[in-house]
């Protein structure tokens, strides 16, 4: 099947591993392995048998999680505001909680490279990060971390959510929430070019994306999170919806304090659908790397589909 004509119904998705709180991002290992952010401490380490265990005692929101090839996790917690490196046993120090003399601000995610080094997306400057959404305002920004040290390298990004690479790493990709778009910025040796968008210049009505993820044929996977849904885009740009549970009402209305600049946690939470309920993540996982998992911010689950393509392999897979 073309990825241009792979669509699901609901009914279609599977809904597995309940018990989970807030699991925001996950992380796949060859052998089976999965690993979600969880607020209750830190992650949750969910064994091929399906038995799980909460690790850590970070508490708060722990958001997006990141593996090195030692198999040690790196957390963006968007709450603390800093970064955490975390062994498999729970233990963890701050990697990173401030930058040029001033706090971090709401840290969201955490991308690994082939080099090792740290791609840090702050979603706003401002704690919590709820006024950012209520309010938009560009003042997301993201750091790069390698031997030379933690130093910004893109400023002025309407709610910087999950960062990707490509396969080649030429570009880094980045979802613009807020923004409701997708950037990229080409990779250089020392940081980052100029921004450019890559596929719609915005999803439409409420399409705002939240995390990215590669496939092996250089598609990008996006959640739509208060359209409860997730897309494609194709390397040529296009984009088309795989599902979505989207409630219409609530969201026009969301849409329009949004635009007032006074959205409310209220009208947030409003979006979310009966079945689905605000898709942040999807990772690849099995020994195809096609079975699909999509975390979320409010499902006490993981949702999970079969892909026709298999995803592009993460630093730690290599």
């Amino acid at each position: 099947m073309s990825i241009n004509d792979f669509t699901l119904e609901l009914s279609q998705l599977e809904f597995v591993h309940s018990g989970l709180s807030r699991p925001e991002s996950i992380i796949a290992e060859p052998d089976g392995t999965l690993w979600t952010s969880d607020n209750r401490g830190g992650v949750t380490r969910i064994d091929p048998d399906g038995s799980m265990r909460t690790l850590g005692h970070i508490g708060g929101d722990t958001n997006g999680l990141a593996m090195d090839a030692e198999g040690n996790l790196y957390l963006a917690h968007i709450e603390h505001g800093k970064v955490y490196k975390m062994d498999r046993e729970g233990n963890h120090a701050v990697v990173l909680d401030a930058i040029d003399g001033q706090p971090l601000g709401a840290v969201n995610f955490v991308f690994i490279d082939s080099k090792d080094r740290l791609w840090v997306t702050v979603s706003t400057r401002s704690i919590p990060w709820f006024i950012a959404a209520a309010a938009p305002r560009p003042d997301g920004y993201i750091i790069l971390i390698d031997e030379k040290g933690p130093r910004i390298v893109a400023d002025g990004i309407y709610f910087t959510n999950e960062a990707r690479m490509d396969a080649e790493e030429r570009f880094l990709y980045v979802s613009e929430t807020m923004g409701n778009r997708v950037l990229r910025y080409p990779v250089k040796e020392d940081g980052l070019g100029e921004a450019e968008v890559f596929g719609p210049s915005e999803f439409g009505l409420g399409g705002y994306p939240d995390g990215i993820t590669f496939d092996a044929e250089g598609n990008l996977w996006v959640t739509h999170i208060i359209r409860n849904g997730l897309g494609v885009i194709t390397p040529d740009g296009d984009h088309h919806v795989v599902f979505e549970d989207v409630n219409q009402p609530a969201i026009e209305n969301a849409v329009r304090l949004i635009e007032q600049n006074a959205l409310t946690p209220e009208a947030m939470f409003a979006c979310v659908g009966p079945t689905i309920q605000f898709p942040t993540s999807l990772t690849f996982a099995g020994p195809d790397l096609k079975t699909a998992y999509v975390g979320s911010l409010a499902m006490p689950h993981l949702i999970r589909f079969q892909s026709p393509v298999a995803g592009l392999p993460m630093r730690h897979w290599r």
